[in-house]
Parts: structure tokens; sequence; C-alpha cells
């Protein structure tokens, strides 16, 4: 399995509980967890920041851009994860592959931005119809 596949393997399973909502995951817990583990603490705030600025995200009516502007924070919530990992990680294997993940996601976030500055002014197919209704009701 290359190592790709394996980190996604490796977040998907560290999420999941988020995800699915397990125990573990509702809200007491996490408390509980955060005043006792620094560690945690920072995983869980790295996580919630990423909930908040994805939230904001307003809809463009572009897929392409909506995803690259939904997977901004994503990408940002990953690195702040590995830099935690870094900090506070014991494991070289686990360390590692928080240095590649930082690597690789610093790499994703900057063709995101230069991706998105290259393609935000170009109207969406929304705004396009939008502009040519407008038109015809001038006439």
């Amino acid at each position: 399995m290359n190592q790709r596949k394996v980190r996604v393997l490796v977040l998907a399973a560290a999420m999941s509980p988020f995800v699915l909502g397990l125990p573990g995951a509702d809200e007491h817990n996490q408390t509980d967890q955060k005043n006792s583990n620094p560690d945690w603490s920072e995983l869980i705030a790295s996580m919630e920041r990423m909930h908040m600025a994805m939230g904001q995200v307003p809809r463009s009516g572009n897929s392409d851009i909506d995803f690259v502007r939904l997977m901004l924070p994503h990408h940002q919530a990953a690195l702040d994860m590995a830099k935690t990992q870094l900090v506070y990680g014991k494991d070289p294997q686990m360390r590692r592959l928080a240095q590649e993940i930082i690597t690789d996601q610093q790499l994703e976030i900057e063709l995101m931005r230069v991706w998105l500055k290259q393609h935000e002014s170009i109207p969406s197919e929304k705004d396009q119809t939008s502009a040519a209704d407008t038109d015809k009701q001038l006439r």
C-alpha cells in the first residue's frame, strides 16, 4: 500500500469517532479530555477551527471553487494536527507521517490558493445565467 493511502487511512481512523458520533466524541468527553491532555486539546481545537471556517464558506455555485474553498481549512487543520503530533508524538513512524503531511499539505494549500486566484474572477454558470436573464429583461 502506498504512503498516501496509509496517510488517508490513518487520518480516517483518527477522525471516525467524530464523523460517526461514537462514544468519546461527544462534547462532555471532549471537554474532560481537553482539560487533562494538552495534545488532545490542540487536536480538538484544530478541528473546531476547521469546522468553523468551513461553515463560513459561502456557496459560489461553482463546484470546483466550492471544493477548493472548503478544502483549504481542511488542509490547514491537517497541518495544525500534524504539528501537534510533532510536539507530543513519540512514535517515529507517526512523527515521520506528520512531517510528510506537513510537506504535502503546504504544497497543496499553495496550489489551491494559486488556482483559486486564477478562477474566482471567472463568473459561475449561475452568475452567467443571471446576467443573461437580466440582459433580456432590460431589452
